[in-house]
């Protein structure tokens, strides 16, 4: 019941009151742009009144005869000593004669400590460009803003704007058309990077906050238009008084809610507590239900919907109680089969191992008898071409006149030819079967039960060379093996590992098909902090794969997709801790049609705790 009031009465009430908070925010930030653009504009209009002013005074400046003579006749002497005596005597900061060709004839100005300097060029020839003097000619006169990187805008025809708050109380930024600060009102605008500001330029929005030491700003982007320039204003005021109102407004909102949620909380546990105090004996007996060794009743007090309830309580504690008497009975009875199927499994089990060896050792067998057979069929032959050379050295020794008949007789040329062959054939198949024999020694490594380096390619081709009986002429091996450090570990359960996998992948491809084997290093497996190392041993096959379900259970114990006596579902469960207490990781993924890989991972030097 406490859930249900929450849904419908907190809930939604906090809903509207959130909802009500980010639209008062909302509002209050559309009122300081609403204002924040009234002082753009009012900015355009002080803007407008300096450039009139200094028409006006151009005006003035041009009614004075012998500033018209001068420049008539492009004395720039004198032309400086006027403009002097004028920039002093007024609020401009620059003065700039040309004559009619658009030839710099002086020019006056002032530096950045307002003295009065001046400059009439000399050697080389300044001239204004072709593009205002077209314009001048036209309109008589052009309006330009000139940007320098000494935080400062020239605008011709008017004074330097500095703007440092003012009248309007103000936080101001002036932009290139790029979003670049050029003159600021507080020095912090100079820190942030170029293209801080760009993003407000593209945005929809010319709107945005900012905080100014700790304080909130709410910036206002304005374009303003002088002449050919075009430039950008922020004026940015401060949300301070905002936000002071928005705190207020903001608590009194939580006060009224936290309010409204206490009387709802008090309410719902009076109410809780009258309604449900005849439910109180039910749920004391149902948590008291699993210590009785007999079913639970509880008096029926009324007939109410309580009343019904507590009456079907009774029924289901009868039911349940003989159910659980019916299923002690069952558990005792599956105890004693499970007993009887574990005995029956491990007997399975050492029945299943006998038949694994057998089929290794019928596989080796087989192999062994092909190197055998071909070296016990050559010996007929190697003993008859011994038999007609010592025929043919008696001969050379006791009649040498008939030793070319008797060469043609014995086929001397032959014998030459094809005896080397037959030695190397018995040579092959002698060393075939040492390396089988080597084989098997160095996969059971009985005699070495101790840790020891082994060189993990070496173990991989030993197996393989095990199961050639199974491979060869139907399998082809694609081996691809990087240079990896020797691993320290128990090589004959390492060697099991790799047996149990080669095999099941043989197995798993019906007709030929590919195995690709491949090895590589891994450091920091899994964020380790340690330098030793781990290898990583990848073998996968083009057999038919297994599905999602069979892939999840292929490492436990006694699981096989074998027939009976085929398979003792052991092999990869056993694999899978051998990894383990070395410290290393087995993955397997598969894909029905497609094939198995199975992905080893082993430390150079293991945790010698975990290996036993």
């Amino acid at each position: 019941m406490i859930i249900w009031f929450g849904l419908f009465s907190i809930i939604p009430l906090a809903f509207v009151t959130g909802y009500s908070m980010i639209k008062f925010e909302k509002a209050i930030d559309h009122e300081l742009s609403q204002r924040l653009s009234g002082n753009a504009r009012e900015i355009g209009v002080i803007l407008a009144d300096q450039k009139s002013l200094l028409q006006q005074k151009r005006d003035r400046y041009l009614r004075d005869p012998s500033l018209i003579y001068h420049m008539s006749v492009g004395d720039g002497s004198t032309l400086r000593q006027i403009g002097t005596q004028l920039i002093k005597a007024d609020t401009i900061s620059s003065l700039t004669f040309f004559n009619r060709e658009g030839r710099m004839l002086s020019s006056v100005f002032k530096d950045d400590k307002d003295n009065v300097r001046s400059f009439v060029p000399v050697q080389d020839a300044i001239f204004l460009s072709a593009t205002y003097m077209a314009q001048v000619k036209e309109s008589k006169e052009v309006g330009v803003a000139e940007f320098r990187d000494t935080q400062k805008i020239n605008l011709i025809l008017i004074s330097k704007v500095i703007s440092s708050g003012g009248r309007l109380k103000l936080e101001m930024i002036f932009f290139k058309d790029l979003g670049q600060v050029v003159v600021a009102s507080h020095p912090d605008f100079y820190l942030y990077k170029k293209d801080f500001f760009t993003p407000y330029f593209r945005g929809s929005d010319p709107f945005f906050d900012l905080n100014v030491r700790g304080t909130p700003y709410g910036f206002l982007i304005y374009p303003v238009d002088w002449g050919q320039t075009k430039f950008y204003v922020a004026l940015g005021a401060s949300k301070s008084e905002a936000k002071a109102v928005l705190k207020n407004v903001n608590y009194a909102f939580m006060t009224v809610v936290g309010a409204v949620i206490l009387l709802l909380i008090v309410t719902i546990i009076v109410t809780s507590s009258w309604v449900l105090k005849p439910l109180y004996e039910l749920v004391e007996a149902l948590q008291s239900f699993e210590s009785q060794e007999q079913a639970v009743t509880i008096p029926v007090k009324n007939d109410t919907e309580i009343g019904l309830l507590t009456e079907s309580f009774n029924e289901m504690s009868k039911k349940i109680w003989q159910a659980r008497s019916d299923l002690r009975k069952k558990i005792a009875e599956l105890e004693g089969a499970n007993k009887e199927l574990k005995d029956t499994q491990t007997k399975l089990v050492h029945s299943a191992k006998m038949v694994s060896l057998g089929q290794l050792v019928a596989g080796v067998a087989h192999e062994l008898n092909n190197p055998i057979g071909f070296i016990y069929s050559n010996m007929a032959h190697l003993k008859d071409y011994s038999d007609r050379l010592i025929n043919l050295a008696n001969a050379a020794e006791k009649n040498p006149s008939s030793l070319p008949a008797l060469k043609e007789e014995y086929e001397f040329d032959y014998i030459v030819k094809d005896m080397p062959k037959l030695i190397a054939s018995c040579q092959d198949g002698a060393r075939r079967t040492r390396d089988i024999v080597l084989g098997l020694r160095n996969f059971s490594r009985l005699e070495e039960a101790k840790l020891q380096e082994i060189d993990v390619h070496q173990s991989l081709d030993t197996t393989l060379n095990l199961l050639q009986g199974e491979i060869k002429n139907r399998i082809e091996v694609h081996r691809q093996y990087e240079p990896i450090p020797l691993v320290h570990c128990y090589a004959s359960q390492i060697n099991q590992v790799f047996m149990n996998i080669l095999s099941n992948a043989v197995q798993a491809i019906e007709g030929s098909g590919h195995i690709w084997i491949s090895t590589i290093p891994l450091m920091n497996y899994k964020g380790a902090t340690d330098k030793r190392g781990w290898v990583q041993v990848s073998i996968q096959d083009s057999g038919k794969g297994m599905s999602p379900q069979t892939l999840e259970k292929i490492f436990d114990p006694f699981f096989t997709t074998k027939g009976v006596g085929q398979g003792t579902g052991l092999g990869l469960s056993i694999s899978y801790g051998i990894v383990q207490n070395h410290g290393g990781e087995i993955q397997a993924r598969s894909e029905q049609g497609v094939g198995t890989e199975f992905i080893v991972i082993i430390p150079v030097y293991p945790p010698t705790e975990k290996i036993h």
